[in-house]
């Protein structure tokens, strides 16, 4: 996030993750707490759609790091959230059949991601996966986020070894259709150390970054049990 509050607890209380909200979910919120430092347009953007996408950060008991995203590609907000305001919470994976609004569809993003949901013998089919981003946020919220530009970004949960092989031939697919709507697709692999690009995973490097509450760490292997701690 190019802007962040200061956490509301002491640093040695950031301890951990609640294990119910995760990395990309969205929350409806029934209040956001206003810190110092807070940009003009938080305001508006909240009483717009009252979401917030989950952020990796180690967090004090009973507080949630989420972000909040504006109508420009410019604002994005880090901030924090007690858990006693979240109402719901929407997984990625749970909009993998969602449609979007009326008249969106045509849009690029929204394009791409109508040619996975439609494609039964892909590559995802037997995967869990959803859209993040800014097609999920609107998805989730019926709320307008998507620009003729968008890319599609794409959570895929892979909580066992994914091989490399698999890898290159998901990358090649969603490459391949990329090329096809203009537009790009970008895929993380939520594994047990965190989030790692599929296109880094691919690409067969001998460590790959992998983004975890704690901060990025380069790993050789993220599904490695020794990494098996909350992202």
């Amino acid at each position: 996030m190019p802007v962040c509050a200061a956490p509301p607890f002491a640093g040695e209380l950031a301890v951990s993750c609640d294990e119910r909200w995760r990395a990309h979910d969205l929350l409806r919120l029934r209040h956001l707490a206003a810190f110092d430092g807070e940009p003009a347009w938080v305001r508006d953007a909240f009483e717009r759609a009252p979401y917030a996408v989950v952020r990796r950060a180690l967090v004090a008991e009973g507080i949630v790091a989420i972000g909040v995203r504006g109508t420009e590609r410019s604002q994005r907000y880090g901030t924090w959230a007690a858990s006693t305001d979240i109402v719901e919470a929407v997984a990625p994976e749970a909009l993998v059949r969602s449609v979007p609004p009326a008249g969106r569809a045509a849009l690029p993003a929204f394009a791409a991601l109508a040619v996975l949901q439609r494609d039964a013998r892909g590559v995802l089919n037997n995967m869990v996966w959803g859209p993040t981003g800014s097609a999920g946020f609107e998805l989730a919220t019926q709320t307008a986020a998507v620009t003729q530009s968008s890319d599609l970004d794409l959570l895929i949960r892979t909580p066992e070894q994914l091989s490399r092989d698999c890898a290159a031939d998901l990358l090649n697919h969603l490459q391949a259709l990329a090329r096809e709507t203009g537009i790009r697709i970008d895929a993380q692999l939520e594994t047990p150390a965190g989030g790692v690009a599929l296109a880094e995973w691919a690409a067969g490097k001998a460590r790959v970054m992998a983004r975890h509450a704690s901060g990025p760490r380069l790993l050789a292997d993220p599904w490695s049990a020794a990494h098996r701690t909350a992202s």
